[in-house]
């Protein structure tokens, strides 16, 4: 796979024909993809992330009710661009005119840390990790990733990783992202002490919900697809494999902004999205790159094909569901 041969290369920073941990860099399952247990990753079982069986098939899929519940507070809170102080508009839309500080003094900067799935959960790992360098892609020294990707099969179920409401759906025809749904949660709906905004995108189709519509925690919120523009073409992509794009702000603000297909949370920074899943302090990007080494695995809260979760109270998942092995 031309993919999974291109990674390795990258990967394998020090060209010695095998990954090992610390050039892993936290992707998640390392121990499982190391079938022959030599403490490395082979190309051929680093390409196994790509080859992962079915994941998200729920028993009884979490789906919209006859009768969704709307949340009016999505037009009040809704302000106009010209609201928004440069620094926020920037850092989010990443617009080339804005440079690259706005968004790294924002939180679009590698933190270190990375998900630790629960010990009997095989669930879905990340390839491209939140803020790492897309230079070997975009042939800039500067482009850096806005979230990070989780590939699944071509129409994997995906998940919303807590109670929420769409803010925003877009097709994205213009767009990198391609076709997108975007969840505004509240500190009740997550446990956290501020609002979180979650981008789910490359989708395979429009979702079915509309914006203002509330969303249960696990609730079926779009397909796995690889939809968006190649960022050298500005075509459709041929060649993307099947992925979510995972991507999140947070702010002590509940209000926001539109513009062009992209929602702007007032004052907020970017979150990586490993950091939600954090029972404490901190969550900034900074703060979380200079923890020790000893804390920057995340044990990461997930959603079983049965339904059920682990922890059994947890108020966030996983954006894909795990299988019990």
């Amino acid at each position: 796979m031309k993919r999974a041969s291109r990674d390795f290369d990258h990967i394998d920073e020090d060209n010695d024909g095998k990954i090992s941990l610390g050039e892993w860099r936290r992707r998640g399952n390392f121990e499982s993809l190391d079938k022959d247990g030599d403490g490395y990753l082979s190309e051929d079982e680093m390409s196994r992330i790509y080859f992962a069986g079915r994941r998200g098939k729920l028993l009884q899929p979490i789906v919209p009710g006859a009768t969704p519940e709307m949340d009016s507070s999505v037009q009040t809170d809704r302000v106009a661009v010209s609201k928004l102080d440069s620094e926020t508009y920037c850092s989010v839309t990443r617009e080339p005119r804005c440079g690259v500080v706005a968004s790294a003094d924002r939180g679009l900067r590698e933190t270190g840390i990375g998900p630790m799935f629960p010990k009997h959960a095989n669930c879905l790992g990340i390839d491209d990790y939140y803020a790492m360098s897309y230079s070997h892609k975009r042939n800039s020294a500067t482009v850096v990733h806005g979230g990070m990707d989780i590939p699944a099969p071509q129409g994997t179920p995906i998940l919303a990783v807590a109670a929420g409401t769409v803010v925003g759906k877009f097709p994205g025809k213009n767009s990198q992202r391609g076709i997108e749904i975007v969840l505004r949660h509240s500190p009740e709906d997550t446990g956290r002490p501020f609002w979180i905004y979650t981008q789910y995108a490359h989708l395979s189709e429009m979702p079915v919900h509309v914006v203002g519509q509330r969303v249960r925690r696990g609730e079926v919120i779009g397909l796995t697809g690889s939809t968006g523009i190649d960022a050298s073409s500005k075509a459709e992509s041929t060649h993307r494999r099947p992925a979510i794009h995972f991507a999140a702000w947070f702010s002590l603000r509940r209000e926001f902004a539109e513009e062009d297909g992209v929602i702007i949370p007032v004052e907020s920074q970017w979150m990586d999205p490993n950091a939600m899943y954090r029972n404490g302090l901190p969550y900034d990007s900074r703060s979380l790159s200079a923890l020790p080494e000893g804390e920057k695995f995340v044990s990461i809260p997930v959603m079983f094909i049965d339904g059920t979760t682990q922890p059994a109270d947890t108020k966030l998942i996983w954006p894909y569901t795990c299988a019990r092995q």
